[in-house]
């Protein structure tokens, strides 16, 4: 059974007179904005002992208490095998497999990450969507952090708001890039497709960097960082600049066979890749607790080494042709 949230707090005079929703971010710093303008319009964040409205004004007197329940949502722990980078009291750091769902959603009622973290801490219950502060595409692997706290879950989504954390991927894209560049393209709902994401003039701001790792001709190794976090945001970015990623099956087209006689391995390697080439390599915050910064940062997953590898290898057969 999910304990409940408990907390109280006497209205200094500096914040009397002032709105029943500002002293509560005043009072209560740890929970967000949003949460806190939830529980009072839900009744659970009270006014001496009072439900008020947002906007009530606040006595000499008051006294704020929040005795809320965690999370209203209910999902099924499973054991759903997780690789730990790293975890202590207030954060874990995961590295996503391929083929696994961050989230249940449409489709997809169980057998996702949020699942196997209820399952990994059970003290997640409490937490807003299993402490889940942002996502990976299903095919996309690599590190995510999880917040085990309300307090690191704020601190967290605060950090990604503002543009803070830093968060460095690799990709495999077709075509010769030969410079390092900037993406600055909204992103929005795709106007047919609703299960896509395009360019729109009216979407939201998404910037993207990339810069080329190793040109292997017909093909180039990329690390790309992202200034935001739009859904699909690296995929549709680089549709948009006819770089799309190799073994996309929405913003990737058709599969492309190189033209000059490619090996077997290599056709067999494009051929038989099961996903996008995208993997989310490094992670850099501020530890919600400490303050500290801290950097994660992986290997890339087999299937993703191999492909680097076969088109290193064909590259380099070719230049001494």
């Amino acid at each position: 059974m999910q304990e409940m949230i408990e907390h109280e707090a006497s209205v200094p005079n500096g914040l009397s007179k002032r709105r029943f929703d500002q002293v509560a971010v005043a009072l209560f710093p740890e929970y967000s904005r949003s949460r806190l303008q939830y529980w009072i319009e839900s009744g659970e964040l009270t006014l001496n002992g009072m439900i008020q409205k947002p906007k009530f004004k606040v006595p000499v007197d008051g006294v704020l208490k929040i005795s809320a329940t965690p999370d209203q949502s209910h999902f099924e722990p499973e054991d759903i095998p997780l690789n730990v980078v790293f975890e202590d009291d207030d954060i874990l750091v995961i590295s996503k497999p391929a083929g696994l769902v961050v989230h249940p959603g449409a489709g997809n009622g169980d057998g996702t990450l949020l699942n196997g973290l209820l399952h990994y801490c059970s003290t997640l219950e409490s937490v807003p969507r299993a402490g889940i502060v942002h996502r990976l595409d299903k095919d996309t692997t690599g590190l995510m952090v999880v917040a085990k706290t309300l307090v690191s879950q704020n601190n967290l989504v605060q950090q990604l708001q503002s543009r803070e954390v830093k968060r460095i991927y690799h990709a495999i894209a077709y075509g010769d890039v030969a410079r390092s560049g900037t993406v600055d393209a909204p992103i929005g709902r795709h106007p047919t497709m609703r299960t896509r994401m395009s360019v729109q003039l009216k979407g939201k701001e998404a910037v993207t960097h990339y810069q080329p790792i190793k040109n292997f001709g017909k093909h180039t190794y990329l690390e790309l960082s992202l200034s935001t976090g739009r859904t699909h945001q690296i995929r549709v970015h680089m549709q948009h600049i006819s770089h799309s990623l190799i073994g996309d099956p929405v913003y990737g087209g058709t599969l492309r066979i190189p033209a000059g006689s490619p090996s077997e391995r290599l056709v067999n390697c494009l051929s038989n890749f099961p996903r996008q080439a995208l993997h989310a390599k490094r992670l850099c915050f501020d530890h919600p607790a400490s303050g500290e910064l801290v950097e994660f940062e992986i290997d890339l997953p087999d299937d993703f080494a191999e492909l680097v590898d076969c088109l290193s290898v064909e590259a380099d057969e070719k230049a001494d042709d």
